[in-house]
């Protein structure tokens, strides 16, 4: 019923402009109202972020807000792969036969999934983790690695809801939405990361280059990284302005995922996996 209620909706527009609309410097007490509203819907703790709610002049910027330092401790163990954000686990297991699994009955493509990058049968028979962001989590990227972002591929695409409901009843619903996958070499191999934009994500935002998702007319783009852009286990990557999904892969040998569990909740730069072989 969801795929064809919303197959028609104008789904990309309607996240621009929402997008705009969470720009804006609205008036402070009606951003305060709105905020305050929020952050009592969600549940979020404050307590948690660098600044009060009525310090951001827009909603984007409440939205993206900072943590405080030392909120989210480095998982000591150098070994260690990390939650590249807050979120709960969607999905996760073996990259069997080039692909992966979306959710119960439903699968998906890994070359469709990584843009067809010359490089994606490695991931074959490697390992995934998807992580969903709910609108109450911290909504920036961070490496799972310390290493060089070599590359990027930006998709443009559609924009479903990445909720549950939608991972449910969207077939190959990661690659038909907007995704920014960014590879990442580690001294032991290579990681890639998936960002997957989604309805009500007015933007996804990368740091090492200027892209932005979700503009009018944007075509596909592939860039090497020429020097590439050295990033710190737990360093920031890029965020979502409204929220949404993020897929690591891991080739085979190199990464051995902990035992995580559907729904499990991770919080960024927690332990999530460990390095199998370095070199």
């Amino acid at each position: 019923m969801y795929p064809t209620l919303f197959r028609w909706f104008p789904k990309s527009a309607l996240s621009r402009m929402m997008g705009w609309l969470a720009d804006r410097p609205w008036p402070a007490p009606v951003l305060r109202t709105v905020v305050r509203l929020y952050i009592a819907a969600f549940g979020i703790d404050m307590a948690d972020y660098a600044d009060p709610p009525e310090a951001h002049r827009s909603f984007t910027a409440f939205f993206t807000r900072r943590l405080k330092p030392g909120t989210r401790p480095l998982d000591p163990d150098p070994h260690r792969v990390v939650s590249p954000v807050d979120g709960a686990v969607s999905e996760v297991g073996r990259i069997a036969g080039g692909r992966l699994i979306q959710a119960k009955g439903i699968d998906y493509g890994l070359k469709e999934l990584l843009g067809g990058d010359p490089a994606w049968e490695t991931y074959i028979e490697g390992s995934f983790v998807t992580l969903y962001l709910s609108p109450r989590d911290y909504h920036r990227i961070h490496s799972p690695v310390s290493g060089k972002v070599t590359r990027f591929l930006y998709r443009p695409g559609e924009l479903w809801t990445v909720s549950p409901t939608g991972v449910r009843t969207v077939a190959g619903l990661f690659n038909r939405n907007e995704r920014i996958v960014t590879f990442i070499a580690a001294e032991f191999g290579e990681v890639a990361l998936v960002a997957v934009g989604a309805t009500v994500v007015g933007r996804m935002r990368m740091v090492y280059h200027p892209i932005t998702s979700n503009r009018r007319g944007a075509g596909a783009l592939r860039e090497h990284l020429d020097p590439p852009y050295p990033v710190e286990r737990g360093g920031e990557l890029g965020r979502f302005e409204l929220g949404s999904t993020v897929i690591c892969l891991f080739r085979p040998g190199e990464v051995v995922l902990d035992p995580l569990q559907r729904e499990q909740i991770v919080r960024l730069r927690q332990g999530i996996g460990t390095v199998e072989a370095v070199g």
